[in-house]
């Protein structure tokens, strides 16, 4: 049986009513290493909480039950001293106040997250890119207490110093993380923590769809191979491809079929849009045509390594990885640097922007725009449709523009016949 603590100013209920109202807790008994019970005096029932180490020399405090102070306890949401002490515990450390029933914190639902990722072939860095700015505190925080609250305080603190729709990418990866914890884990019944404290931010949802000139497309390839020829051969895939980076550097050998007059690629599948078949989707190709001086340039590149082998590699000969933007990020803004643009604004992904506004506006048919940049009609309508109305409308819609009648004009003299 657990050893119950003994603290005066917190035993009875006549005990806690003689002290005084005040926003901040009363300290109260240590009830094991790093955990500890504290009350906090109200107008209405105390309020129990709760105070336990991080792990990294700082604590956090929670609030998780009221103390039967105007009402008797029910074991559930009024607790008295004791009863207190045992729900501490178990919130802390889980089950009977042991290890093994620990509850999940952020930093093992990233954990796990990450692992779930791998199994179904996803992305593991959507399980990475919410820990580098979550605090020690809250990754030290056991899922089941997080509030709103503080969900929201630390969204809003990455404010300034990212991008919002960067803000809302990071925060729907928490919240799958999190999401996958309460699945797992019977004792979260908090999900409206993250749901309303990691909610979107607005107006952030805004692409950036940077689109150069095709002349700044072939100065951006041209510089990027003057720099690393292996950058430049990644570059010059994207260009011509308009393929997300992500999917270009899982391109092998075989996927190159060098016909002389109509060479292609066959571009691995994004798999996009979760589910629980990625690894499948991942492993599907389709059909890019590219240029026959391209072909030939990935075609030397690739003389004498196995078909399996990756098609793109970096100049040290290792691949790029599920992660390329970590690699080439730095080369890439002194590339857009070296051309008279910035950094800023542009980057590799506006590439296969400009490669889809090109073929919007040469009239290829948006569901083959769509097939061949593996994305939908309504993703290309979405992001693009400004650019078919500025530049395309015009044309098209011109020849059937009303005529207006030609004026007759008043200086004309009959001829005598």
């Amino acid at each position: 049986m657990a050893r119950k603590v003994s603290f005066s100013a917190l035993e009875s209920r006549s005990a806690r009513l003689r002290l005084k109202i005040r926003r901040r807790p009363y300290s109260g008994p240590s009830l094991a290493r790093g955990i500890s019970l504290m009350y906090r005096r109200n107008k209405t029932n105390g309020t129990w909480v709760l105070k336990a180490s991080n792990g990294h020399g700082s604590y956090w405090t929670k609030g998780f039950a009221l103390a039967d102070d105007f009402e008797d306890a029910d074991a559930k949401n009024v607790l008295t001293f004791y009863q207190a002490q045992d729900q501490a515990k178990k919130l802390a450390r889980g089950g009977d106040g042991g290890t093994d029933g620990a509850p999940i914190t952020v930093d093992s639902a990233l954990k796990d997250y990450k692992r779930d990722l791998e199994a179904r072939g996803a992305n593991p860095y959507n399980a990475e890119s919410p820990r580098v700015h979550l605090t020690p505190v809250l990754l030290a925080k056991p899922v089941a207490l997080l509030a709103a609250t503080e969900l929201k305080k630390w969204r809003d603190s990455l404010i300034g110093k990212l991008a919002p729709a960067t803000i809302n990418r990071v925060c729907r990866c928490l919240c799958a993380a999190l999401e996958l914890a309460r699945q797992h884990d019977e004792r979260i019944a908090n999900r409206q923590a993250w749901e309303v404290g990691l909610a979107n931010l607005p107006d952030a949802q805004e692409v950036r769809n940077v689109i150069l000139s095709d002349d700044k497309v072939r100065e951006f390839v041209s510089t990027a191979y003057a720099l690393d020829d292996r950058l430049g051969l990644l570059t010059d895939v994207l260009a011509i491809t308009g393929a997300r980076p992500s999917q270009a550097v899982r391109l092998r050998v075989e996927d190159l079929h060098d016909h002389p007059v109509r060479p292609k690629l066959m571009m691995p599948k994004s798999a996009k849009g979760g589910g629980r078949n990625r690894a499948k989707k991942k492993a599907e190709r389709f059909s890019v045509p590219i240029t026959v001086q391209l072909a030939a340039r990935l075609k030397a590149a690739a003389r004498g390594r196995a078909s399996d082998a990756p098609l793109l590699l970096q100049s040290d000969g290792a691949p790029w990885g599920d992660n390329p933007g970590q690699s080439y990020h730095r080369h890439i803004d002194s590339v857009v640097t070296a051309i008279g643009l910035d950094p800023a604004e542009v980057t590799m992904y506006c590439l296969r922007h400009s490669s889809i506004v090109r073929m919007l506006l040469r009239n290829v048919p948006i569901r083959l725009v769509a097939s061949l940049h593996n994305t939908s009609v309504a993703m290309i309508e979405k992001h693009y449709s400004r650019y078919i109305t500025e530049h395309s409308i015009d044309n098209i819609t011109r020849v059937g523009l009303l005529s207006e009648p030609t004026p007759a004009a008043d200086n004309v003299v009959a001829l005598a016949r």
